[in-house]
């Protein structure tokens, strides 16, 4: 009985080497990413080589037990602007799983800052935007109610298994009712919120908080309602209250990133 109960769990879980090669299929680029990554280690006594080695253990073993709709290249941007500010905390907008908390929370560990996270933990809320195919030409719409929904118990559970929870602080709520109330120093800034109104009032009122040479990404690049928000002239300047800033990978790229001018 228990050989037949073994065999049938290893039918149904692939083994590592397995999960990885579906992970290099699924994202070939992130092997050089990760190489990148790790030959900095040579020449930066802040972050050794062998701190970079252990962390990429970890972020991976993140992504094999996690639900993850990120790359792992698109996360080590996200931890190198973690490592290369000195100032403010870290905030995440949208976390879903937890996948990319645990991932941040392990470089704000490590950097000795803080991880404020916002999420409803309700999924994305009722919404009537129209999203129909990504600037690559693939489906990604509609966004439901209720969908990439992860509770508050289960992302603080999966954080505190794979990542560092003692480095996170977690808001809940709707971004229009938590987001004016925050009021410290941002050095990295990720959102993840899939809605462009989600995505503008996170704009909004985290931007002006972002430290000069402060980073922001969004994970939502793909979608064109929000490549319009981001290239909207009118918007940066009456609602978030200045001129709209250089912004990489515009209308090219998944993962947007924009350094706050000095």
């Amino acid at each position: 009985m228990i050989k037949r109960i073994k065999a049938a769990i290893k039918r149904r879980i692939p083994p590592p080497w397995l999960t990885f090669r579906h992970v290099l299929w699924l994202y070939p680029g992130d092997p050089i990413r990760v190489l990148v990554f790790l030959l900095k280690g040579w020449s930066n006594n802040s972050i050794s080589f062998g701190e970079r080695l252990r962390l990429i253990k970890r972020l991976y073993r993140i992504t094999f037990n996690l639900d993850c709709p990120h790359t792992q290249s698109q996360i080590l941007a996200v931890l190198e602007a973690i490592f290369s500010t000195s100032q403010g905390c870290i905030v995440e907008a949208g976390c879903f799983k937890g996948g990319s908390t645990a991932k941040f929370s392990i470089g704000a560990k490590m950097t000795n800052k803080r991880l404020v996270v916002f999420d409803s933990f309700q999924g994305i809320p009722d919404n009537e935007e129209s999203h129909d195919k990504s600037i690559f030409g693939k489906h990604v719409g509609p966004f439901q109610p209720g969908s990439y929904c992860g509770a508050l118990d289960e992302v603080q559970q999966n954080v505190q298994r794979f990542g560092e929870i003692a480095a996170c602080e977690f808001v809940e709520g709707w971004f229009e009712d938590t987001l004016p109330g925050f009021a410290e120093k941002i050095g990295v800034i990720y959102l993840d919120v899939d809605l462009v109104s989600s995505t503008r009032t996170c704009l909004k009122f985290l931007y002006p908080l972002l430290i000069p040479g402060g980073i922001l990404f969004s994970q939502d690049g793909h979608l064109p309602l929000v490549v319009e928000a981001f290239d909207d002239d009118a918007f940066w300047e009456h609602e978030v209250g200045c001129k709209k800033p250089p912004i990489q990978g515009l209308g090219t790229s998944a993962l947007l990133k924009l350094v706050k001018p000095e």
